[in-house]
């Protein structure tokens, strides 16, 4: 191949390279922005990931003190639960009892009823029993007047009797010394 004379042959390998080294350096340009958006693109998901790490921190802390005062509150719910258990069975034992209590109400309904039926009767004689108690306090009343009409006889009569005795005792004076003699 011929060249023309003023051409140099290394020229056109230079422009080939220097075309190449163009694209070349235009390729790394295009990669070194590319290279820039990808780690600027890099950096905000890392940040947005990073933010997104703090809420789900913050998130599962939430999370935890919510699930722990949960537990808490079922374990005190289960704590009051076991006391409403016992009070329950406290609350059944005292029905039972009271259960067996009003079994004896109607011996007591049976009774109450049989006094109920007998009050007429016993206010009849209650009645009866007043009247006897005017006539006794009647009876008392004259008997007070007749023993204080007996009271003078009675002291006359005691009177009558000193007299008699002492009487007695002058006529028994002579015969006691008497006796010794008569058969």
């Amino acid at each position: 191949m011929d060249m023309p004379p003023g051409l140099d042959p290394r020229r056109p390998i230079v422009e080939v390279m220097a075309r190449i080294g163009r694209e070349t350096q235009l390729t790394i340009d295009e990669r070194e922005q590319h290279f820039k958006i990808t780690d600027t693109v890099i950096v905000t998901i890392s940040v947005l990931l990073i933010v997104l790490a703090i809420f789900n921190i913050y998130y599962v802390r939430v999370l935890y003190d919510d699930l722990d005062n949960i537990v808490a509150t079922m374990e005190s719910m289960v704590t009051k639960l076991n006391r409403v258990d016992k009070d329950m069975v406290e609350i059944a034992d005292r029905i039972d009892a009271f259960d067996q209590h009003m079994q004896h109400m109607a011996p007591i309904t049976g009774h109450v009823t049989s006094v109920t039926g007998r009050l007429p009767r016993m206010r009849e004689d209650m009645v009866s029993m007043a009247l006897n108690m005017q006539l006794m306090n009647q009876d008392m009343v004259l008997l007070r007047n007749a023993v204080g009409t007996i009271t003078p006889s009675m002291m006359q009569m005691t009177g009558n009797i000193s007299l008699m005795r002492r009487d007695v005792y002058q006529i028994s004076k002579p015969m006691g010394s008497l006796n010794p003699f008569l058969p």
